[in-house]
């Protein structure tokens, strides 16, 4: 019986453990479905979310600000309110010629050569008011010989007429023969202030034939330099001269100055005293300090601009008058020394942040102006958004706008229509 038993327990198949029911499992597949399809649900309304938002955000171009080149390129000057372009002139500039006709004996000047005020640069041909003046002295000794004459006859007279009166007085005489004598008398007192008028006219003669004379001595007006000679010994000048410009042409090369046309648009920003910088074209790596003349109160209605003089504060033999010239006109100095205390470490309440008063170039479609030509708004990039900036505006060079302050170099900026950008609006950047 043990041995049966021993062989059924070997026979006995074990069977596994029981599955949870049915209805359970199914449960659990259901769960795991409806997961997945949220998940769908949730990733799709993303997704339709994100392509709303990004159809609703204000396509832009972003740029970055930039500092000012390291070198002068001939570039606008970093900091300057208004830039324009112009010529140096000289305030005194002579045309020296003749006052008549006359022949040029010599001319003692050279083109490039300095003068001196009263130095001889020219003797014209003298012999005829040589001749004229010798003349006139002459007549002049004429004349003072016939005045000495008179008052030698005068004097011869003068003792008769007062004896005869002395007569008369004691009854001596007759009353005619004191009358005749004292008409002798008179005439001769007469021909003495003939002989003087006539001495005085010949006298006037010498003087006029004398600065005629003096008039065939060329002279420098004034120091400077001869920038042309225009004659040559020989050659017949006068005041119309035809051989161009006189005997010859002096500047004085203290006086340089440049003028310049600004825009009505922006005159408001150029007053008389202030600083500004002048870069000339054949040097545009030099920037000479400078200073506002004077605006000219008046307007040229056919390009509606202003003529503003600008002067050199040091003088420099580099400048020369016609030369290409571009002005800078900059911020008064104690705007600078603001801005410089600030950089040194003024207190935050007084100074701007630091990098706000270093001028920096965006492109102009960047900038959005109001109605004051100084200052601006720009819209910088923020992630997705934009925040709008107040910023205070140079020069305008090319495609470029100088920003003086307001903005820091490497700011990423919005371009495109600036007047659907406010604060926190959101962006989609094109390129």
């Amino acid at each position: 019986m043990d041995d049966k038993a021993s062989l059924l327990e070997q026979l006995r198949i074990d069977r596994p453990a029981q599955s949870a029911p049915t209805g359970s499992r199914r449960g659990a597949v259901s769960g795991w479905l409806i997961g997945i399809v949220v998940a769908v649900l949730i990733a799709g309304g993303g997704l339709a979310y994100w392509k709303v938002s990004q159809a609703r955000a204000v396509p832009v171009q972003a740029a970055l600000a930039q500092a000012p080149a390291a070198s002068g390129t001939g570039a606008p000057v970093a900091g300057s309110l208004l830039d324009a372009s112009g010529y140096v002139v000289a305030l005194r500039d002579a045309t020296v010629s003749a006052k008549s006709i006359y022949k040029v004996n010599a001319m003692l000047v050279q083109q490039g050569q300095k003068v001196k005020a009263g130095q001889v640069i020219a003797r014209l041909d003298d012999s005829n008011v040589r001749a004229g003046l010798e003349d006139s002295i002459a007549q002049v000794k004429q004349a003072q010989a016939a005045l000495a004459q008179a008052k030698l006859a005068a004097a011869d007279a003068r003792p008769s007429f007062l004896r005869e009166q002395k007569e008369l007085a004691e009854g001596l005489i007759s009353q005619d023969a004191f009358d005749a004598t004292k008409a002798s008398y008179d005439a001769a007192q007469s021909q003495v202030a003939v002989a003087q008028q006539n001495a005085a006219v010949d006298q006037a003669a010498v003087a006029i034939n004398q600065q005629l004379e003096n008039d065939t001595v060329i002279r420098a007006p004034f120091d400077g330099v001869v920038t042309a000679t225009n004659a040559q010994p020989g050659q017949i000048v006068s005041p119309q001269f035809s051989g161009g410009g006189g005997l010859a042409e002096i500047v004085d090369m203290n006086s340089l100055e440049v003028d310049v046309d600004v825009s009505e648009n922006f005159i408001s920003r150029v007053h008389p005293g202030q600083p500004a910088t002048i870069t000339l074209d054949a040097y545009p790596d030099w920037h000479i300090p400078a200073h506002v003349i004077a605006i000219i109160p008046t307007a040229d209605k056919s390009k509606a601009t202003v003529s503003v003089r600008v002067g050199f504060k040091p003088g420099d033999p580099r400048v020369l008058p016609q030369m290409g010239a571009r002005v800078s006109f900059l911020a008064d100095a104690p705007a600078a020394d603001a801005a410089n205390a600030g950089a040194a470490g003024a207190s935050p309440a007084s100074a701007a942040p630091a990098g706000d008063n270093t001028a920096v170039t965006v492109p102009s479609a960047a900038v959005q102006t109001g109605s004051d030509p100084g200052t601006g708004t720009v819209f910088l990039i923020n992630g997705n958004t934009v925040a709008s900036r107040t910023v205070r505006l140079g020069a305008r060079s090319g495609d470029n706008q100088w920003i003086l302050s307001g903005l820091t170099a490497g700011a990423s900026v919005a371009i495109g229509d600036l007047s659907k950008l406010h604060d926190g609006v959101r962006v989609r950047i094109t390129q």
